[in-house]
């Protein structure tokens, strides 16, 4: 008898427990939680997690220093925690882009030509990204806007996992080459680099400071004669280089090896020695010498 009445004790206490725990008592905070509403549209693109768009500028909205834009240094990847905190969009004038968007710490956006905007897809990864940081922020991060219609701007996850900002649908990215606020060193790169306008579409003509090839049907103003140029193996000006400067028709040393260049003007590259064979007049950087069909093909070159 007493044992049968010590079993319906625990069996009640027990009942009792559950009772509980359905209905939200004791300590258990994730049981006490409300349901997450289903998300939809561009959240269920970000995990539900999208950031929050706020007017005016980082300093207006008391952004805490050396986060966010600030925390990023020129030409490098964002991937400190503090530095994808918050990103601002800005419509300015940057060289001779009017109006282009800067980011908070002054420096010029790009977008891609081989990226898409409907959908918004990044083209750019692997050394890619490294050449062309993508504006990246943390979900439920921050996005300022100055002066730059909130209607434009969006995310899209990359195949990495990170969000990147967009703005009229396309991906958004800094230079390596940038090294200070107001630099536009990639503008033209390799045909498909430009600065972004507020509503995402290509900034200026396609020529500005340190704009890659146009070549001889680009319809812009040719740069002056160049006296030197750096020639990478690799895509992106990545290494091994060589150099050649002087005047007139110089050989290159390995020749069949460049993939992308670096020179201040114009100077035609040819495909044989002794400047000799095809040739294309190429005015500043070019990060891809495939674009202009000369890939691993370029033997002389010509200064003047």
């Amino acid at each position: 008898m007493f044992r049968k009445s010590t079993a319906a004790i625990v069996t009640s206490a027990a009942a009792g427990a559950l009772l509980l725990t359905a209905c939200g008592g004791g300590d258990d905070k994730a049981a006490s939680a409300p349901a997450a509403p289903a998300s939809s549209g561009a959240d269920a693109r970000t995990g539900g997690q999208e950031p929050a768009f706020l007017s005016g500028t980082a300093k207006t909205n008391n952004a805490r220093p050396m986060t966010g834009d600030w925390a990023n240094e020129p030409g490098k990847p964002a991937v400190k925690p503090e530095a994808q905190r918050w990103v601002q969009l800005s419509a300015a004038k940057a060289g001779s882009l009017d109006p282009v968007v800067v980011n908070g710490a002054g420096f010029t956006l790009y977008r891609f030509d081989k990226d898409t905007a409907a959908p918004s897809k990044s083209a750019c990864n692997g050394d890619c990204a490294v050449t062309w940081p993508p504006v990246v922020v943390a979900p439920g991060g921050r996005i300022f806007l100055d002066g730059v219609d909130k209607s434009k701007v969006g995310t899209v996850k990359r195949d990495d996992g990170t969000l990147q900002v967009t703005v009229g649908g396309r991906p958004v990215y800094r230079f390596g080459k940038d090294a200070k606020p107001g630099d536009t060193k990639g503008q033209g790169v390799g045909g498909t680099w430009f600065g972004v306008t507020p509503d995402g579409q290509k900034a200026g003509s396609g020529t500005g400071s340190g704009s890659g090839s146009s070549g001889t049907g680009s319809g812009g103003p040719q740069q002056k004669p160049a006296t030197s140029v750096v020639l990478f193996d690799n895509r992106n000006f990545r290494d091994p280089s060589q150099g050649l400067a002087g005047k007139g028709c110089r050989n290159v040393a390995r020749d069949d090896v460049a993939s992308s260049l670096q020179v201040r003007g114009s100077l035609k590259i040819w495909t044989g020695r002794n400047c000799t064979g095809k040739s294309k007049v190429v005015d500043g950087d070019v990060a891809d010498l495939a674009a202009i069909g000369f890939d691993d093909d370029v033997s002389s070159v010509f200064f003047g």
